[in-house]
């Protein structure tokens, strides 16, 4: 295993047992810009996600009123009337 990959592996530990390397991890992550700024690009495709997930919801809820006022024009226009008939109503 390459050097790089065994000390990524090892780095999760390392700042659990750490308090200075926790703290040099934090000061990292707020001082600097490239590691603020792909954090940000990150946490952007969450919200593009959520997002999605909102207008999928909308066009659920669109597709689900168009399906139940199909059905109700189906059973009013065929449906009720044969009822009616039967019970001697028309």
């Amino acid at each position: 295993m390459p050097g790089g990959l065994v000390a990524r592996r090892e780095a999760p530990g390392e700042l659990e047992r750490d308090s200075r390397a926790k703290k040099g991890l934090a000061e990292l992550l707020v001082v600097e810009p490239d590691v603020r700024l792909a954090m940000i690009s990150a946490l952007m495709a969450e919200v593009a996600t959520r997002r999605d997930l909102g207008e999928l919801r909308a066009e659920a809820s669109r597709n689900f009123r168009w399906t139940m006022g199909t059905i109700l024009v189906v059973w009013g226009a065929t449906v009720i009337p044969i009822l009616l008939r039967l019970v001697g109503a028309i």
